[in-house]
């Protein structure tokens, strides 16, 4: 009877260590284990409307409002898909009010994820702003849009990541505390670094990543010495309970030059060199001649590739269909900028893209960040975009394609990517 107890006793001990191995297994389960092979797109969702439960209004479709005299935006988002929108002062050529969505609402993001899912786009770094990450109303509806995108991510499968972008840093500010406090909260929060929330947690070199963007540039009022951005990053990859992060840096056209729109201060390649990814932001810099131009684009990359192989550092350029900001430059009073015209840099449709997909995986290229999924602002965009936008504006549009026809393009450049041998 006694050997039949201590049998029962051993047999229940197993019984239930199997089980709590079997949940361990089961949580530790990653989707995205590597960024490698991955087309990501970047996701501002910063799009506000007066009535969508917030307490901003109307927020980067216009400066003071949302009219022909307040307008920011040169792109219309193709509205037929959404399950809330919102009327402005523009209208439709049949006289109706034409309408938006708001990033808000969690309908819309669910909207932007199911397109993902099905175009087959891997995911996005969702866009978290310095401005955004104190105290009070903006940083609460910023992380409501957050938990609402990992729902989403959660939903369709796609890979999602936290990307800091220190725009709205002051002159010789450093973003330490501010960034180590939201960070805190978002981990006790959202809790993407276990659970649910971490299967579709993009990972890279076998942790979770998080991007930093915005570090290094000339015309920026902080510095990358000044920002301590150094020691934030120290904190996400080592702290024992809110770090084990990998780390994605956001640095100039010309981080490895160390000239033109870069900081020239070499301290910028020691912090590179403790990341474990460099993203250069190659937006607005070229065009179709000089991706025709072996010794201008195809030069850049091949370069860059080459600097990061031989520092240890993973290489991720950022791509673009087109670039267009009149609208944003116009109401800044900036009209006679350089590609401050409408359609700027022409997407030729779509064989500006394109272009730049080849040419980067021509040159070795083994991840790729598209700017941006939702950009209408400086008509990045490769959701969905009208050909018919409301009469009373100025837009660009899509050339007559298909409002869908960059989200397609997207797709296919992840198949070309995961068709390479090195990322198979």
């Amino acid at each position: 009877m006694k050997l039949q107890k201590i049998l029962t006793i051993v047999l229940v001990a197993s019984l239930g260590l199997l089980t709590l191995l079997a949940f361990k297994k089961k949580k530790q389960k990653i989707n995205y284990p590597s960024y490698k092979g991955l087309v990501m797109c970047g996701y501002q969702g910063w799009f506000r409307t007066p009535g969508d439960g917030g307490s901003r209004g109307w927020v980067h479709y216009g400066t003071r409002g949302f009219d022909t005299d307040n307008i920011t935006v040169d792109m219309w988002p193709d509205m037929s898909e959404y399950k809330k929108t919102y009327k402005t002062a523009f209208k439709n050529e049949d006289g109706s009010s034409a309408r938006v969505f708001s990033s808000l609402d969690a309908s819309t993001i669910d909207t932007h994820f199911k397109w993902m899912k099905d175009y087959g786009i891997d995911g996005v770094f969702m866009q978290r702003f310095y401005g955004i990450t104190k105290k009070g109303k903006g940083r609460e509806e910023a992380t409501s849009i957050l938990k609402n995108a990992f729902k989403s991510a959660n939903k369709y499968n796609r890979a999602i990541a936290v990307m800091y972008d220190l725009s709205g840093l002051k002159k010789e500010e450093s973003c330490y505390e501010t960034l180590v406090n939201d960070w805190k909260q978002l981990i006790d929060e959202i809790h993407f670094n276990k659970g649910i929330n971490k299967e579709n947690y993009l990972h890279h070199n076998g942790k979770p990543l998080v991007a930093i963007w915005g570090v290094g540039f000339q015309e920026r009022p902080y510095t990358a010495t000044s920002s301590e951005v150094e020691r934030f990053m120290d904190f996400v990859q080592n702290d024992p309970k809110y770090g084990n992060f990998s780390v994605m840096l956001g640095v100039p056209t010309r981080f490895r030059t160390l000239n033109k729109d870069c900081e020239p201060d070499p301290y910028l390649h020691e912090i590179i060199k403790k990341a474990d990814i460099v993203q250069p932001w190659l937006v607005g810099r070229y065009k179709m001649p000089d991706l025709q131009n072996d010794k201008v684009y195809r030069k850049q990359i091949a370069d860059d590739v080459a600097w990061c192989n031989a520092n240890n550092v993973y290489y991720v350029p950022a791509i673009y269909p087109g670039f267009s900001w009149y609208n944003l430059k116009r109401m800044k009073g900036q009209g006679n900028e350089n590609n401050a015209n409408l359609n700027a840099i022409p997407r030729l449709k779509g064989a500006f893209f394109n272009k730049q997909i080849d040419i980067t995986i021509e040159e070795g290229v083994e991840m790729l960040y598209v700017a941006m999924f939702d950009e209408i602002d400086e008509g990045t965009a490769i959701f969905k975009v009208t050909n018919t936008p409301p009469v009373n504006g100025t837009f660009s549009d899509y050339e007559g394609l298909p409002s869908d026809h960059y989200l397609k393009l997207t797709g296919e450049a992840g198949k070309k990517l995961k068709a390479t041998k090195k990322v198979k």
